[in-house]
This record gives structure tokens, C-alpha cells and sequence, in this order.
């Protein structure tokens, strides 16, 4: 399912965390929070680093109680994956479908997905950035679900350079793939100097490189966008 369609994304997206609290029961609220816990510590210590001894340990969970949930740290690892994608579906996704249709979507998954890293959505920063880092040499099922969904992101960027297009945003003589791999990199980019070198102003770079970027491929009736 790819992140970003012609359609609302509330139709087109798979839900893991949307029911509500009150509908769910006793072992699909336990199953949430155990997840939502493993996000947090994967995104800290790596998958490989996610121990079902140590999630229970902080769950105050018995081993058991765990395997009852996922019958192996393979499982646990697929599960995790996709509780991380929701929640940057509600982060960052979302969020930027208020926006209009062409510059300003665009721009707004890029400025949601920094400020989503900037604010440690997740406590180790960026989870796919790192989970990709961490499996991009490996082989196996999480890695293929890492790859995938991270070629997915860079189509959903891709789609959304094809919809300002579309908007009379941006020039059509623009390579709408070549720009969406462009904004990805950039990002990643922001993603790994914060993280590994702990520059400051790293994501306030990629916004003004970005956005210089766009003004000089944008048509004269392309929306003002906010550095925000």
C-alpha cells in the first residue's frame, strides 16, 4: 500500500493504532503497548538490539507473557516495523495532506518528516534511518520490509514532486524521480548529521537548501511556502 494516492490517506492507509482505546481489547491494548515500547527501545538500540528479555524486564512483562504475543524476536521485529510505519503515518503523513494539492503537500511531507526527527518522535531520532543503516548490508524478511518501506517513502516523495507538476507548481521539464531522490537525500542527510555529529543546525540547512532548490524550479504561480 503506498503511502501517498490520489485519494485521502485516511481511505487508502492501513490502520494499526487507530481504534479506539475503548474498543480494543485487554490483549490488543497489552499487544499495542508492548510495541509501542519496542519502537521506542529499536529505535535506541537497533532491532537486532531489541531483547524479548529486556522488553519484558521493562514492561515488568514475564518472558512468557511476551512469547504469547510473538512467537519469535523475528516477529516481534516484523511487528515493530509496522507500528513504527503508523506512526509516521500520524506524524507525518497525515499532517500533510491538509495541506493543498502540489507545492505546498510536498513540502509539507518534507518540513513534517524533519520535524519529526528534529523532535525525537522516536527517543534514538529517525527509526527507519537507522533500521535501514542497521539492515542495508543484511539479508532476510526485515530487511526486504525495511527496503520496501523505504522505497516507498521515496515514491511517495516522487509522487508528491509529480502533483505539484501537475498543480502548474513546478516546470514540467523538472525529472520528478531525480528531484524526489534529491529531497530524500537531503533529508537523510539532516538525519545523519544530527544524529552522528550532533550538528545543531543541520536540519535548518536542508530547509534552506530545499527551499532555494524549489524557488529556482518553481513556476510564477507556485504558492509561497513558510520555512516552518
Amino acid at each position: 500500500m503506498n503511502l501517498i494516492t490520489s485519494e485521502s490517506p485516511e481511505k487508502t492507509l492501513p490502520a494499526i493504532t487507530t481504534k479506539k482505546d475503548q474498543r480494543l481489547t485487554k490483549s490488543e491494548r497489552t499487544r499495542e503497548t508492548i510495541l509501542r515500547t519496542a519502537v521506542a527501545m529499536a529505535s535506541v538500540r537497533g532491532l537486532e538490539g531489541l531483547s524479548i528479555g529486556d522488553l519484558a524486564d521493562e514492561l515488568e512483562m514475564s518472558k512468557s507473557g511476551l512469547f504469547a504475543h510473538f512467537g519469535s524476536k523475528e516477529e516481534l521485529q516484523m511487528a515493530t516495523i509496522e507500528t513504527a510505519r503508523q506512526i509516521f503515518i500520524d506524524e507525518v503523513v497525515l499532517p500533510a495532506f491538509k495541506a493543498e494539492k502540489g507545492l505546498p503537500r510536498l513540502w509539507g511531507l518534507y518540513a513534517g518528516w524533519l520535524s519529526y526527527a528534529e523532535r525525537k518522535v522516536f527517543p534514538g531520532g529517525c527509526f527507519f534511518t537507522g533500521a535501514a543503516f542497521e539492515f542495508d548490508g543484511r539479508t532476510g524478511p526485515v530487511r526486504d520490509r525495511i527496503a520496501a518501506l523505504m522505497q516507498e517513502w521515496l515514491d511517495a516523495l516522487t509522487r508528491a514532486v509529480h502533483e505539484a507538476q501537475k498543480a502548474g507548481h513546478l516546470h514540467m521539464s523538472i525529472d520528478a524521480k531525480q528531484l524526489g531522490f534529491e529531497i530524500h537525500a537531503l533529508g537523510m542527510g539532516a538525519i545523519w548529521a544530527s544524529q552522528l555529529l550532533d550538528d545543531k543546525k543541520a536540519f535548518a540547512k536542508v530547509r534552506a537548501i530545499l527551499m532555494e532548490k524549489l524557488q529556482h524550479v518553481q513556476t510564477k504561480s507556485a504558492p509561497r511556502l513558510c520555512k516552518g
